[in-house]
């Protein structure tokens, strides 16, 4: 009985799944991307390579710059960028046939010009012609760098540059629309994390766990995982990114659950600290209540042009008000980097070029992970981590919704 009524909910969860329009964002989206890099390269042109198919049953996944530029997902592509004409131009060979078998839209296949907003397109195959008659104007070539050995092979007197720091500039701001994405991913991740926590009691095995959170957010809307589900109980509390699931639950863990969804190309990054009997011992619950400290110091000042030493000297007060050692060198380290820890966007890990964690001011639409972790013994430790935008007033958490408090964590588990 449990497994039909399981079965039902599966059918009729995948059948109340939204339908993704052809593109993710609308195409002025992209189009304006396209123009604020083309803004940084008024010398040249830029060259970007879409991923291949994989060679097995695996997934296809489309690289990220392709996507945050083009919208395409389509397998090798290649979209040039032109920086002197201000105009793209797309190239891919794809028949109609092996489209549809990849749940391309044929629309996208038969009309890219109109669906994408990219001024041309061109099959592959002219790929080489195309750029051959644009280097006669002896450009720049800006590409990434994967590419521009494969460039310089085919073309030896072309001047290829570098163009990834430039493209992280630009995915570090994120858009209204980037961040509506990023909100629905966090929706899914928040849902997913809950019920861990309502399934986790002692003798669950932390791959039943594991299961349940992919199960969640595969029924839901995302597409796939942002990483390996990270569980650490017991000593594996040591490795910090432990995921094996090799344990089965006792009486007495205490469980760092550091996992979430990737929702159309965006990734959420989520951590949860709960105790596994769902009641936090003397020990755990003195923990806990340091590390959320520090989180809403951080959540309270986090704001456009602020930078993160301020907040760690907000951090560093709190710690002044409530006798805690400020002179501790495991403590100090909460001072430097003021509850940061990555950026996150199209990559759970998005790179930024240059971003200091000490004295660069917080921009509206800069997404980052707010990850407080704290430290008693071995066993012990504890990951306070959500999914923070910046806006005109403060800040959003993106992954609000969860029991955050001790009592708020343990009235929740209660009622499981």
């Amino acid at each position: 009985m449990k497994q039909l009524l399981l079965i039902l909910l599966l059918v009729f969860v995948l059948q109340v799944q939204p339908t993704w329009p052809q593109l993710i964002f609308d195409k002025a989206e992209y189009k304006a991307r396209r123009e604020k890099l083309m803004d940084r390269i008024p010398d040249g042109i830029a060259i970007l390579r879409g991923a291949s198919l994989p060679s097995g049953s695996e997934h296809f996944h489309q690289y990220n710059n392709m996507m945050y530029f083009s919208g395409v997902d389509i397998p090798d592509v290649i979209l040039i960028m032109d920086g002197i004409k201000r105009e793209s131009t797309l190239f891919f060979t794809i028949n109609e046939r092996t489209a549809d078998a990849e749940a391309i839209p044929l629309d996208l296949v038969r009309d890219p010009v109109g669906v994408t907003g990219i001024e041309h397109y061109l099959p592959m195959e002219d790929f080489t012609s195309a750029l051959t008659s644009r280097l006669l104007q002896r450009p720049i070539v800006y590409t990434e760098m994967q590419f521009a050995q494969k460039l310089n092979e085919r073309f030896p007197d072309i001047e290829v540059k570098n163009c990834s720091p430039d493209i992280r500039a630009l995915r570090k701001i994120k858009s209204p629309a980037e961040i509506d994405i990023m909100r629905e991913s966090a929706r899914v991740g928040v849902n997913a994390h809950k019920a861990v926590m309502k399934a986790t009691r002692p003798g669950q095995p932390e791959k039943a766990l594991a299961a349940l959170f992919e199960y969640v957010c595969m029924v839901d809307v995302a597409q796939g995982l942002a990483f390996n589900t990270i569980i650490m109980s017991a000593e594996h509390h040591a490795y910090g990114h432990y995921a094996q699931y090799d344990r089965i639950l006792e009486d007495g863990d205490f469980i760092i659950l550091d996992a979430g969804p990737d929702v159309q190309y965006y990734d959420t990054d989520i951590s949860t600290t709960f105790p596994a009997n769902g009641k936090f011992s003397e020990k755990q619950r003195e923990i806990y209540e340091f590390a959320y400290d520090i989180r809403q110091v951080c959540l309270d000042n986090y704001r456009p042009g602020i930078t993160l030493a301020d907040v760690g000297a907000e951090i560093k007060k709190m710690f002044q008000e409530k006798g805690y050692d400020v002179e501790n060198s495991r403590n100090s380290r909460y001072f430097r980097t003021g509850g940061f820890n990555h950026s996150i966007g199209m990559a759970v890990h998005d790179r930024m070029d240059g971003f200091s964690t000490t004295t660069e001011p917080l921009q509206v639409g800069f997404v980052f992970a707010c990850d407080i972790m704290a430290y008693a013994d071995s066993v012990t430790t504890v990951r306070i981590e959500d999914t923070v935008v910046i806006t005109p007033d403060g800040c959003e958490v993106l992954s609000a919704g969860l029991p955050r408090s001790v009592e708020e964590i343990e009235a929740f588990m209660k009622k499981q």
